[in-house]
């Protein structure tokens, strides 16, 4: 290729814009606003329109036409009338307003028991884990069972050989009193893995008797299983040994009803196909013979002679009456429910009762008949406890009382919540007047208070208290009741004029509890409830007597779980941080948090509800102390192994922080804390970054408050802020990061005439440039810096036209600083990223060659005032230009290969596109340039194809608008190859 020459277009930038600007037009409708067009049609008779157009020539809808009614637009149709994205806001803020369910009411919906339990029956399964993790044994235990090694597994021998139904029954039977009988054996000094081993292998030999159509084995196996809850050797497991056995109870019951259900397919009315009962079935569809076999199943437990087991096993399959009549539900749970008085312990019979509560409400939740007998029969019973047998019970194990009744709660409270589920106000007044006739129990009322409506006890809150007060020493600890009235009176406000009086009752008997993990189990409860309901001086004085009651002999160091939520709790209802701070106790509870980890997640609690609710901008200087030593504590804490979402985390709380602390007008202030921020939290890039881009706004605040004109007191301050910003931003580890904000505080120094200041952001920002790494990590994925680079040097481009020129440095000194750095800057090979820059460059050049430029910065002289269009600064662009044609040219002639012909071509569609909006395409050199560009992007057939279509229709319009000869001429020689 020849070497050409560069001619700038002269250009008339407001001219331009006037013919670019379309017509304006106002409108006569709002755009989404829908049209109804409405007809009806008759046989026979002309269409007549019932709802007028908004417009008289408006054309009715053909779709219209499909409705007899008279039909709207399609989407007006589909959406009621309503435009879509009304529609779709309307049903966006329907959803958002919906509440949430929590997480065991989904648990809920997957079972047939969603329709007649709420979200507030806390269901089995969520209470299984908890009793498992709490009631655990360091002691022996044993089993007797004969279903547990290989060897034993297979002791009682099955009869099979049978010939009738009665020998059938009777060889049955008698495998029933075999077992009874002493089939089994007893194995002694499990500990209490090794129990949970054995009985899990019984769950899984329940089931593989079941699969093998061992009917027979997994009763016995079920009976075994009952039987072990009868035996009270180790009572502080008992709880736990429940769980585990009635699991396996569960799915014995569950392996009855499905095989029934199976067995029962049915015959429907007009058809003589028979097919599977539905989920929902009533006695009625089931087949006299599947009621034969679900008798004979309550037949055989009937026969088993001990009562707990037969107890046990009836209630476990009890589902299985829905197969028989429809009212026997009702009267086998209320016969269940009188078993239970021939139980003779106490803890067993209040378990007893507790599985037959679970097995009613799983089954039919409306029936509740037997809860209150059981109930009646358990306050009755109670002073059983202290009778002889228990009391000697209890000194052979060496158990004290009141772990004895923390047995006692998880069936007392299961059984309560079953009686209190959707019951009315009514029965929780029965219920306390029996509790006080009978037996005023630690351990009732503290169930009573967890099974009800919080809102029952809230408007009792003055009676619970005094209840409490007046419970029997050796009940439960009255810090457990104190709890849970706390738990009721967080969720259910009591009435206004008892508030006060609640918490003076109570917190005097707290204040008094000396062992401390008795004292914070309260104090974690009733801050919340302080917090809530009363001012700084209540919340100051709790925290105070907390601060008390944990300091000696370091008892706080025990207890971290329990402050951070009492910490967490302040501030769920505390969003006033001035407020907070003032608090003279709230800073020395976080000193109590001396182990690092739990302080910095203290301090990250803080920061983040301080970043979530501290929505105006603050001066007060107790919050900006309190939360620069909470926000400095957070940026120590983060070393190399501190993970990047955490890393985030601190880093967006920080910067939180840094938004909010304003001081107004106060500017020279304002910088101040800029200043000492920076030197607390030096090591996060993020913040840092936060940091500049506060004083860039800072100075730019000060340039709007004197309206550009500064005087020489802001004029030494904007200039300050600029050095902040020199200063700060090479304390940043990514480089990209550098590069942006040196351009961007460059920029803010020129709007405010900081002309040096300026010069060094630039120069400084393209020194760097060498040191852009290669490759860097966005987003967790590692990417090519190339893109990013090219489209920080034209934004960087853009700017130089603005720049003006120091006299002492040369025409364009920043520009061809900038050229020098990237031809020596080492490109991708297989990257066009110089040429792209050059042509751009090129756009550049001729912006700057016009007398005057198409935008400015206010009170800043640029290159077009400061040169007036000098021939030899002129001279100086073209010279550039020129080289930077050429370097182009060269950098195609690189890419005459057929495998970089499609590079080719895109590289010669932009310069031509370059030389069609900024070059003078009069002149010979560069008229003969397009249509060599022209036809070298069509060599290989790679270029693109819609690209040349747009710059051929742009070349056209110009030939309408403008020179019609210098653009008629080059458009004739422009074809499109087929």
């Amino acid at each position: 290729m020849a070497t050409y020459e560069w001619f700038q277009k002269s250009r008339d930038y407001e001219a331009e814009k006037s013919r670019e600007i379309l017509p304006a037009e106002p409108a006569t409708n709002h755009p989404l606003k829908s049209i109804l067009i409405t007809e009806v049609k008759k046989v026979n008779a002309p269409v007549k329109s019932t709802t007028k157009s908004t417009s008289k020539n408006e054309i009715s809808d053909p779709l219209g036409s499909f409705d007899p009614l008279g039909a709207s637009d399609p989407l007006s149709m589909a959406f009621e009338g309503v435009d879509p994205l009304s529609k779709f806001q309307a049903e966006a803020n329907v959803a958002a307003s919906r509440p949430k369910s929590s997480s065991f009411d989904k648990e809920k919906r997957s079972s047939s028991l969603n329709d007649e339990l709420d979200e507030s029956f806390e269901p089995w399964a969520t209470k299984k884990a908890n009793i498992l993790a709490k009631y655990t044994t360091s002691e022996k235990l044993s089993i007797t069972t004969s279903f547990l090694s290989a060897s034993d597994k297979e002791k009682v021998v099955i009869k099979t050989q049978t010939t009738t139904v009665s020998d059938k029954v009777k060889n049955r039977l008698e495998q029933l009193d075999d077992f009874e009988e002493g089939s089994v054996q007893q194995m002694l000094n499990l500990s209490q893995q090794d129990y949970v081993k054995r009985i899990d292998e019984l769950n899984q030999a329940l089931i593989n008797a079941w699969e093998k159509d061992h009917r027979v084995t997994a009763l016995k196996i079920a009976i075994q299983c009952s039987k072990l809850l009868s035996d009270i050797s180790v009572i502080p497991f008992y709880p736990s040994k429940f769980v585990l056995i009635t699991d396996i109870l569960d799915t014995f019951g569950r392996l009855v009803f499905d095989r029934l259900k199976e067995k029962a397919q049915y015959i429907p009315a007009g058809s003589g196909v028979p097919v599977k009962l539905p989920d929902k079935f009533t006695p009625d569809q089931v087949p006299e013979s599947a009621k034969e076999t679900c008798r004979n199943w309550f037949f055989k437990i009937a026969s088993i002679r001990e009562l707990i087991p037969r107890f046990y096993v009836e209630a476990a399959i009890i589902k299985s009456y829905s197969f028989l009549r429809p009212n026997d539900y009702a009267d086998a749970l209320h016969r269940l429910a009188l078993m239970c008085r021939g139980i003779g312990d106490p803890l067993v019979a209040a378990y007893a009762r507790c599985y037959l509560a679970r097995v009613g409400i799983m089954v039919a939740p409306s029936i509740t008949n037997h809860l209150m007998p059981c109930l009646d029969d358990f306050l009755k019973t109670f002073s059983q406890i202290q009778g002889d047998s228990v009391q000697n019970i209890l000194a052979m194990q060496k158990l004290e009382m009141p772990r004895y009744l923390t047995l006692f709660s998880p069936a007392v409270d299961w059984l309560l919540q079953c009686c209190a589920h959707r019951a009315s106000d009514k029965l929780l007044t029965q219920i306390l007047e029996k509790c006080k006739a009978q037996c005023n129990s630690a351990l009732l009322v503290n169930s009573i208070m967890a099974a009800f409506n919080p809102q029952f006890i809230a408007a009792r809150s003055s009676m619970f208290s005094e209840m409490i007060k007046d419970c029997e020493d050796t009940g439960l600890p009255k810090h457990m009741l104190y709890r849970t009235h706390g738990l009721c009176l967080v969720m259910a406000d009591p009435p206004g004029d008892e508030k006060l009086n609640v918490l003076n009752d109570v917190w005097k008997a707290v204040t008094k509890l000396k062992n401390p993990a008795d004292y914070i189990g309260c104090a974690e409860i009733w801050i919340d409830y302080v917090v809530k309901h009363f001012g700084k001086r209540e919340i100051n004085t709790i925290i105070a007597d907390i601060i008390k009651h944990m300091t000696p002999d370091r008892a706080y160091e025990d207890f971290y779980p329990q402050l951070l939520s009492i910490v967490s709790k302040i501030l769920v209802h505390q969003h006033d941080f001035s407020l907070l701070f003032a608090l003279d106790k709230f800073m020395p509870l976080l000193d109590m948090f001396q182990r690092e980890s739990v302080k910095v997640e203290a301090c990250r609690t803080v920061a983040e509800s301080f970043f979530k609710y501290q929505t105006e901008t603050t001066n007060d200087p107790i919050v900006i102390n309190a939360m620069m030593f909470i926000c400095k504590t957070l940026h120590d804490s983060v070393n190399a192994l501190t993970l990047e979402d955490e890393k985030r985390v601190i880093c967006n709380a920080i910067c939180g922080f840094i938004r909010c602390i304003s001081f107004g007008r106060d500017f020279e202030q304002q910088l101040s804390f800029y200043v000492e921020a920076r030197g607390y939290f030096s090591n996060l890039d993020t913040v840092l970054i936060q940091l500049t881009q506060s004083v860039n706004k800072l100075s730019m605040d000060t340039r709007q408050v004197v309206k550009g004109n500064h005087s020489r007191k802001t004029a030494a301050f904007v200039r300050a802020c600029a050095a902040y910003c020199f200063i700060t931003i090479p304390s940043l580890q990514s480089v990209y990061s550098q590069l942006q904000l040196y351009l961007l505080s460059g920029q803010v120094a020129l709007l405010n005439q900081c002309f040096s200041q300026g010069d060094a952001f630039f120069k400084a920002s393209i020194s760097l440039i060498p040191d852009l790494p290669k490759q860097m990590e966005i987003d967790g994925k590692t990417r090519a810096t190339e893109p990013l680079l090219i489209d920080y040097i034209l934004n960087f481009i853009s700017t130089i036209l603005i720049i003006p020129d120091n006299p002492e440095s040369g025409v364009m000194y920043m520009l061809r600083g900038l050229l020098n750095v990237l031809q020596d800057y080492t490109w991708d090979h297989t990257s066009d990223a110089k040429a792209i820059v050059y042509i751009k460059v090129l756009s550049l050049l001729s912006a700057a060659s016009q007398e005057s430029y198409i935008y400015h910065i206010d009170k800043v002289d640029s290159n077009d005032k400061m040169y007036g269009h000098d021939k030899k600064y002129l001279n100086e662009l073209k010279g550039m230009a020129d080289t930077l044609v050429n370097e182009i040219l060269n950098h195609l002639k690189t890419l005459s290969s057929p495998e970089t012909s499609k590079r080719q071509s895109s590289i010669a569609l932009d310069l031509l596109s370059t030389i069609v909006s900024h070059g003078d395409i009069s002149q010979k050199g560069l008229s003969t340039l397009s249509v060599n560009l022209w036809s070298l992007s069509q060599k290989h057939s790679a270029a693109d194809n819609k690209q040349m279509i747009r710059l051929l229709d742009y070349i056209k319009r110009k030939a309408e608008t403008e020179d019609n000869k210098i653009y008629k001429d080059l458009a004739s020689k422009l074809r499109l190859e087929s």
